[in-house]
């Protein structure tokens, strides 16, 4: 095996080739003057944080005021924390097992010209068959509900501007609207659209926590959270879900130009959505306390002007951008089953991949329970496809000691023990699998059986206000 210096500068060169060679690289990094090139072609450490930091938050940031509203205050700040970290951790795990997988392949000579690699590939190629299908399984179906969440977002959302139309109706608009991200090729292609998301995102935050401190506290608040072991740990899987964004990584990686740099970025985009979701979900739970166990979107509660109106339509185009990101792998799967993957037509593409965003309409019709499907989504698929198995692939990779002296990427320096890795991995599994998959599930899918009785499937307009019937006139 190569050395890790020299594994290192091994993958710069094979990435250079597939979508670049060396001479292409150099011209497109100083070419900033390429009005093109500037706003689509994105392949630098700066491209990878913006798209970390922008799919990381998007409809979630309305639901977590519902959040601390089953948690209390103190449990959805140190929650919101303790998942940020080790949604950090498994991310860099990711990291590095994507470059082991890269190292082992360059001495084969393997080209990945016109491939995009996936997170199932990596298992595969590291641990075999049996675990190539388990990634694709949950990864597949998570990316799936993620961007089934996004439509619902959309719905809800614009709902609260015009509610002339039903949710059901928008869902239907928007999953068109969101259709047309076949059109984008891969994470290249998704420079502007990762800054312009996460200036969305930050203003969207910052406008709710200051609308709430400016509207006060709604008169006789109360925050009575927590009250029941259901409400708890569904507020708690919802934050799970929150910092488990990263099904994503391995094709944000692919689509950088010197991949290994990837290691920290995750965790440096962690620390500033910190900066988003602690005053924001703070602000709108000190202000509006219980009434929000009724309101899983913030926007319901705070007071229609041209500030929320202008946040709801920021949000509108992030979600557009965050469907985008959870559709694009899917996209890439769907090419490969079908023998699509290397055409470099995009309007061919395309077409191939409408098939995609079918289901993930009709899913978004059937179950539009905005909130509750986030915990449901991060207890049942968060938890194995973002959490435990990159651990547990982490801990079989450098099982044995040849693997762990040959291995591409060392220990990290703040912890430089193969030991210590091991213990923190057996301490991430065997959390998520006890708290997040055990007591997440059963409490998010309660709460999710709950929203159908109430509700039913197919709702038209989850919790909208009933319609306000005229007072009769008497003659």
């Amino acid at each position: 095996m190569l050395p890790q210096k020299q594994a290192e500068e091994a993958i710069v060169p094979s990435y250079n080739e597939t979508d670049h060679d060396g001479k292409e690289e150099d011209k497109e990094a100083s070419s900033i003057l390429s009005v093109k090139s500037f706003l689509w072609h994105g392949g630098s450490v700066y491209d990878a944080w913006f798209s970390c930091a922008s799919n990381q938050v998007a409809q979630v940031l309305l639901t977590l005021p519902y959040s601390f509203s089953q948690l209390g205050m103190l449990s959805g700040i140190l929650l919101q924390l303790f998942y940020g970290i080790m949604g950090s951790w498994t991310a860099y795990l990711i990291s590095v097992l994507y470059v082991e997988y890269r190292a082992r392949k360059e001495k084969e000579n393997v080209s990945f010209k016109n491939h995009v690699i996936q997170w199932f590939e990596v298992l595969d190629g590291l641990l075999g068959p049996y675990w190539k299908a388990v990634g694709l399984a949950f990864n597949c179906t998570f990316l799936l509900f993620g961007s089934v969440i996004q439509l619902i977002a959309c719905a809800s959302n614009i709902y609260y501007i015009n509610d002339r139309l039903d949710k059901r109706t928008w869902t239907y608009i928007f999953g068109a609207c969101c259709a047309t991200t076949v059109f984008i090729p891969s994470f290249h292609n998704y420079r502007i659209w990762s800054f312009l998301g996460l200036g969305m995102t930050t203003y969207t935050a910052w406008y709710m926590t200051i609308a709430a401190l400016v509207h006060g506290q709604a008169e006789g608040v109360s925050h009575s959270a927590p009250t029941k072991l259901v409400l708890y740990f569904t507020g708690a899987t919802n934050i799970l879900y929150t910092f488990g964004g990263h099904a994503v990584t391995v094709e944000i990686m692919h689509a950088m130009w010197k991949p290994q740099k990837f290691k920290y970025i995750y965790l440096l985009a962690t620390l500033y959505v910190f900066t988003l979701t602690l005053p924001s979900a703070s602000a709108v739970y000190w202000a509006f306390g219980d009434q929000l166990l009724n309101h899983s979107n913030a926007f319901s509660l705070l007071p229609k002007n041209g500030w929320r109106d202008a946040a709801v339509i920021l949000m509108l185009i992030h979600q557009f951008i965050t469907f985008g990101f959870a559709c694009t792998p899917l996209y890439f799967v769907w090419e490969k089953v079908i023998g699509m993957h290397d055409t470099k037509s995009i309007c061919l593409r395309a077409v191939a991949r409408l098939p995609v965003v079918i289901p993930i309409w009709f899913l978004a019709i059937i179950f539009p329970f905005f909130g509750p499907i986030n915990s449901a989504v991060g207890a049942l698929l968060v938890s194995f496809t973002v959490y435990i198995i990159p651990s547990l692939a982490h801990m079989l990779t450098y099982r044995k000691a040849s693997a762990r002296q040959n291995a591409a990427e060392k220990p990290p320096f703040f912890l430089p023990s193969w030991t210590a890795m091991y213990v923190v991995n057996a301490f991430v599994v065997v959390w998520v699998l006890i708290v997040g998959f055990g007591f997440g599930g059963w409490a998010s899918m309660t709460n999710f059986v709950r929203q159908v009785d109430t509700f039913g499937l197919f709702a038209k307009c989850y919790q909208c206000k009933p319609p306000t019937t005229p007072p009769t006139q008497h003659h």
